[in-house]
């Protein structure tokens, strides 16, 4: 029995909460991992795992084995990374979950740079617009933008960008020109599911709130995108979202006067994990891609516990 395999399988098992769920992560048959654990708990003669209808829980002893098994490993591999040097590159699999649309326009054209720089690593990209449990997914590292609820995670603040109302010029000079917030409710916005129609405005002071409506309702940024780019309406996003169609016009800002609460981009961790030296340098690199010049942004860092 490879005694490091079988820990870092009995720990896959517990994050996943299955045989099944643990083998399509680590990319083998569910036959394979239930061996490794009963070998496993053949050779430490404990019973680690309590199976159920419910699914897998550990005992008490595989609790407290879990733990100690998850911080050996973890050191292990960051001891191996120090030994090798800072040149000899990371390895293994990163597991990645970021936003559709961000991870396309900021993150995938710059990968070939990160992978040139860790020839024997192997990323994996989730692309979903909602939250997901870093844990049960099996991930090292998630990119969020907003504000964060989660009171368990641990997350770095890698960047802080702008908000606008954006627009095509086609649909202004068809819809007409909005000079104040409260002309919003002369045109036809489209609504991001996700985020609430209640935009809030701050000019010299005064704040100003204003309930927008419109006839399309998208799910996904993706869909936002699209929306706005056929001239159906105005939005409001982050500069992030839309960055090539405002540098090249086909896309403007309006209400430039009034500002909206700006965004953060987080790199967020999974709780209970001691953070990677793979997770933390994918946030690095990521970091390092959002310092590139910007008009709307401001880049700033921090680590903090999320409440």
């Amino acid at each position: 029995m490879d005694r490091y395999q079988a820990m870092a399988t009995f720990i896959r098992v517990v994050d996943t909460g299955s045989f099944s769920a643990a083998a399509r992560q680590l990319g083998v048959g569910q036959p394979a991992v239930s061996k490794s654990i009963a070998q496993l708990e053949a050779h430490l003669q404990v019973s680690l795992l309590i199976r159920s209808t419910h699914g897998l829980t550990p005992t008490e002893a595989g609790q407290n084995f879990y733990e100690r098994a998850r911080n050996a490993i973890q050191e292990a591999d960051e001891a191996e990374l120090a030994a090798k040097g800072a040149r000899a590159g990371l390895s293994g699999r990163l597991r990645v979950s970021a936003a559709t649309t961000f991870a396309r326009l900021h993150i995938i054209p710059e990968l070939p740079r990160f992978l040139a720089e860790h020839p024997q690593l192997t990323v994996e990209i989730i692309l979903d617009d909602r939250m997901i449990d870093l844990v049960a997914e099996g991930v090292d590292v998630s990119l969020r933008m907003g504000t964060l609820a989660d009171s368990t995670a641990v997350a770095r603040k890698i960047a802080t960008g702008g908000r606008s109302v954006l627009a095509t010029p086609t649909y202004l000079t068809s819809a007409g020109v909005l000079r104040s917030p409260a002309d919003l409710a002369q045109h036809e916005a489209i609504i991001y599911s996700q985020l609430p129609s209640v935009w809030s405005f701050l000019r010299d002071g005064a704040a100003v709130s204003v309930s927008v409506s419109g006839r399309l309702r998208v799910s996904a940024a993706e869909g936002l995108r699209a929306a706005v780019l056929a001239d159906m309406g105005l939005t409001i996003a982050s500069d992030w979202m839309f960055a090539p169609e405002l540098e090249n016009g086909a896309v403007v800002r309006v209400l430039e006067a009034w500002s909206l609460p700006s965004i953060d981009l987080w790199a967020v961790f999974p709780a209970g994990r001691m953070m990677t030296a793979k997770a933390r340098q994918f946030a690095d690199f990521v970091e390092s891609v959002m310092k590139a010049p910007a008009p709307q942004s401001c880049i700033k860092e921090k680590r903090v516990q999320v409440s």
